[in-house]
């Protein structure tokens, strides 16, 4: 084989083809205004036709173009700027990289390196790359649509962009400054558009409104995706996933990936939603709120119904996510192996396998909540000496809004007399959670030292006991589970709109306290909860921390990966008030109104022990009583006084303050003789409560 060239229809091509190319058809290309249609050209080698055309190059309206069909029979082909790694030339007016597949393929770009002159935030009055991602064919003109523009370092860009059709294209723009930018290289492959196919049955009339129903007619298992996944998400749209399983059985979601938006934001203040409710519509309970970034995030339905909306109103849409469903029988003896256990199928998690297997201890436990709420567990012999060199685990699934709740009541571990503060080598009881597709240790408990409360941070939870040694001291530990959906919050009235939310009216308590999940234990991970107050006309909220440790670095940010509690007298964000993490000392928290809302986040790497803290609705007008002065001195104190706490006057926060001080207290911070403004306490008009008021106010002032 040799290379040869053709010139067709203005488009100068590169081939690589066989000695003497037997042409297969007619070779096309209809080129007018600003529209590139790039063709094909089929080869006869061996008596198989071959489509070997890979790159072409043409002169259009104001713009000349590049275009890539295929990768020479290599995995991915490459693309670069003009004299890249060399910095690319000024006053590129229009060069367009067009990337054409066959009708079931999508092109998957990778940029390698980047460096494009950036001078402001939106890139359009710099050097830019502009990105076309939605074309059925390599076609653009002026009027076209376009996703996003690029420019900056590697850093500042998506380094992976897929086309939701068969086209894509790139138009490269430089101004007229010589820069010392390098520009761009990549890579770039065809892909199967039909391994992102969605698995349940399309419902008619709808863009993107899917059944998926269990029988044996379909399979027990597969996938769905957002619209025109791995590509970005149209603007603008509402899906829903309707799951219908069969009697005695539930679904299994495991979201694994999720790319909506970047960032930490609370979903409350996301346009971009997963919701996931525990029943048939949107009126059911909700089991998952998602935003932002994620993986493996893993959902279990209560009953045989499961509905997920997918919202989209943000200007910027995200690539969107893919995720897996499986239907599951709810009792362990009703597996049927030949429709659950096919190759590919999901595998099945622990709490339909057998309790004791070939990897397993005789002591293991596992405990499902359709079978029990809440029970005990105990160590092997508990209370007396457990046994050296054995290996216990208690695995609990959940379902629906569950979490796994913890509660020691009695802990005595053998240790060893060093003084290390490590469990490492020591008898020792860890906990673990399900984070990433994988069970990650969060906690390792050991010694005599009763553990404060675990909790998990979905349906599943994991106790491993291990020991090295034995000791007739020694009697092993004794716990508490429960299944709970409220997070182990008992404070405030909690909804159903959110998996984690509660409600604090001034109707039903003046004041009360709250709390972060799972407290004085450590919270769960990729938590966010919601305390809403609510308080009457001419009310406000005030909150008192006794008590913050929360994980995180000021400001609280997602680049430092940060939980927080953030404050608001919206249900939108309120740049009024900071956020806040780390190991606080007490605070004080004051709403402007009768709303108030306190949202705690936390994601999925690190933990604290959270927060506790005391509310208490307050009128704007309060009513105190003064001290009375029993010396009969001429600076007695006004007896009674009401006055707004809450006014922005100077001098009205003033005679709050005098109003609780003796004459004492008066003349050694305001250094008052006792010759000051007399207020005589008996039958004190109006007019003259006024006036003395006014009169304090002046020497308080002068």
């Amino acid at each position: 084989m040799k290379p040869s060239s053709l010139s067709l229809c203005g488009v100068f091509v590169l081939v690589l083809a066989v000695e003497t190319p037997e042409v297969e058809g007619t070779v096309t290309c209809n080129v007018g205004g600003n529209v590139l249609s790039l063709f094909f050209v089929r080869f006869m080698e061996f008596g198989k036709p071959l489509s070997i055309i890979v790159a072409g190059r043409c002169k259009l309206k104001g713009c000349e173009c590049i275009v890539f069909s295929g990768t020479y029979g290599k995995e991915k082909g490459t693309f670069k700027s003009p004299d890249f790694p060399k910095p690319y030339p000024a006053n590129i007016d229009c060069l367009l990289y067009t990337f054409i597949g066959s009708t079931d393929e999508i092109i998957e770009l990778n940029f390698l390196d980047f460096d494009v002159r950036k001078t402001n935030l939106e890139c359009i009055r710099s050097d830019y790359l502009k990105v076309f991602l939605h074309l059925e064919r390599g076609e653009v003109n002026e009027y076209t649509p376009w996703e996003t523009l690029l420019c900056g370092g590697l850093a500042d860009i998506p380094t992976v962009l897929y086309s939701s059709g068969s086209g894509l294209v790139l138009e490269f723009h430089s101004g007229p400054h010589t820069v010392n930018s390098t520009g761009f290289s990549g890579t770039f492959k065809f892909i199967d558009k039909r391994l992102f196919k969605t698995d349940g049955l399309k419902i008619p009339s709808t863009m993107c409104d899917y059944q998926f129903s269990s029988s044996d007619q379909t399979q027990a298992y597969g996938k769905f995706y957002s619209p025109r996944y791995p590509s970005t998400y149209p603007k603008n749209i509402r899906c829903s996933y309707r799951f219908r399983a069969r009697y005695k059985e539930r679904i299994r979601i495991v979201f694994e990936e999720v790319t909506l938006q970047k960032g930490d934001l609370s979903c409350l203040n996301r346009a971009d939603l997963i919701r996931v409710y525990d029943g048939k519509t949107s009126a059911d309970p909700a089991i998952r709120v998602l935003c932002n970034e994620g993986t493996e995030l893993e959902v279990l339905s209560t009953g045989s119904d499961l509905l997920i909306e997918f919202v989209a109103n943000s200007d910027w849409p995200g690539q969107g996510f893919k995720a897996s469903f499986q239907f599951q029988p709810t009792e362990d003896n009703s597996i049927d192996s030949s429709r659950h256990n096919r190759p590919g199928s999901l595998s099945l998690p622990p709490d339909i396998e057998p309790n004791v297997s070939e990897t397993r201890s005789s002591c293991d436990v596992v405990i499902n909540s359709d079978t029990n709420k809440n029970g005990t567990i105990v160590s092997p012999s508990y209370p007396a000496p457990y046994p050296s060199r054995t290996t216990c685990r208690y695995e609990f699934q959940g379902r629906g809004k569950e979490r796994v709740q913890i509660v020691f009541q009695d802990f005595n571990l053998y240790r060893s007399t060093d003084d290390s503060t490590e469990c490492d080598s020591q008898d020792s009881l860890m906990a673990f959670v399900h984070i990433d597709g994988r069970m990650e240790k969060i906690d390792s408990f050991c010694g005599s030292t009763l553990p404060k409360p675990v909790m998990s941070n979905g349906p599943r939870l994991k106790l491993e006991f291990q020991s090295f040694f034995a000791s007739r001291y020694s009697r092993g530990f004794k716990a508490t589970y429960s299944f709970t959906e409220n997070f182990g919050i008992k404070t405030g009235t909690q909804l159903s709109d959110y998996p984690c939310a509660f409600v604090f009216n001034s109707n039903e308590s003046k004041n009360g306290f709250f709390y972060s999940p799972n407290y004085p234990g450590l919270y769960p991970r990729d938590t966010e909860c919601h305390y809403f107050f609510h308080g009457n006309i001419k009310e406000k909220v005030h909150l008192h921390f006794n008590y913050f440790d929360v994980e995180g670095v000021l400001p609280c940010e997602a680049i430092s990966a940060s939980d927080y509690v953030e404050f608001s007298n919206f249900m939108t964000r309120d740049r009024k008030y900071s956020r806040h993490c780390g190991q606080l000392k007490e605070f004080n928290i004051e709403s402007d109104r009768k709303f108030f809302r306190v949202t705690f986040r936390s994601n999925d790497r690190l933990d604290g022990t959270g927060f506790n803290a005391t509310y208490q609705f307050l009128d704007e007008v309060e009513t105190y009583t003064a001290k009375t002065d029993k010396t009969n001195s001429s600076c007695a104190i006004v007896p009674s006084l009401k006055i707004n706490v809450i006014s922005k006057g100077q001098w009205a926060a003033v005679v709050f303050k005098v109003a609780l001080l003796s004459c004492e207290e008066l003349e050694g911070m305001y250094g008052l003789s006792k010759r000051g403004p007399a207020i005589n306490q008996s039958n004190l008009s109006i007019e003259d409560m006024v006036a003395s008021i006014i009169s304090l106010r002046d020497l308080l002032t002068s």
